[in-house]
């Protein structure tokens, strides 16, 4: 059976070698789930994460379609190079450390834009129908807060994160360990870290973040 990144590695080769082009209609969910063997949620995430980085667009009723401005999201993809081959485990070890670490940072940096920014990821999460949709916020929003730090190397860093994130172990595992209960709790986290963020309250702000992150894992991983 062949896995989400090879669909997703499939997809993006038809889009740097052109073969699909601006305006391409990609084949259905259906299809790409009969021929890569996997599920339709797998293959939505997938999607979802390809939309979120601007290669497609999508259209109820009418289908899956490269974007407009592939050529310019395909450049940013490339800067950021192959995705990272990391355990779920691994990841969660790199984020309990890397993420409180630039607290500081965001809190003397982020800018009013930024604020609206983190606003808006949240807002967009909590109206995700689904639970692929919410992850891609969940990750847009912790990308945010990295990018707020105005550093291009931390941004750089958040990026590769937020791809490893798009495979198919951390999906899997996401699906198996959601419960609405659980994703109430990972909204109210997220206002209230952006909250404490706002009030440039750096000892509040790591005491969240820490707290929230932890509270992943626990749920991930169980511990």
């Amino acid at each position: 059976m062949q896995s989400a990144l090879t669909l997703r590695e499939a997809i993006l080769e038809n889009l740097q070698s052109r073969a699909w082009r601006a305006g391409h209609r990609l084949p259905t969910e259906r299809e790409l789930s009969g021929q890569f063997g996997l599920s339709r949620s797998a293959v939505r995430r997938v999607l979802a994460d390809l939309k979120g980085r601007g290669l497609i667009t999508q259209t109820v009723g009418s289908g899956t379609y490269v974007s407009e401005e592939v050529v310019q999201a395909l450049a940013n993809i490339t800067r950021g190079g192959a995705p990272l081959a990391t355990s779920p485990a691994e990841l969660m070890s790199a984020r309990l450390v890397l993420e409180p670490a630039i607290i500081a940072m965001v809190v003397g940096n982020a800018t009013h834009a930024d604020f609206d920014r983190m606003e808006n990821c949240c807002e967009r999460g909590e109206a995700a129908d689904t639970i692929e949709e919410f992850e891609l916020w969940d990750g847009k929003l912790h990308e945010a807060i990295a990018d707020a730090a105005h550093n291009a190397f931390i941004s750089a860093v958040f990026q590769r994160m937020n791809e490893a994130r798009a495979q198919s172990e951390w999906g899997m595992l996401k699906r198996r360990s959601a419960t609405p209960e659980r994703r109430l709790d990972y909204q109210r986290e997220h206002r209230e870290l952006v909250a404490a963020l706002k009030d440039r309250d750096g000892a509040r702000a790591n005491e969240l973040c820490i707290g929230h992150l932890t509270h992943v894992r626990r749920n991930l991983l169980g511990y």
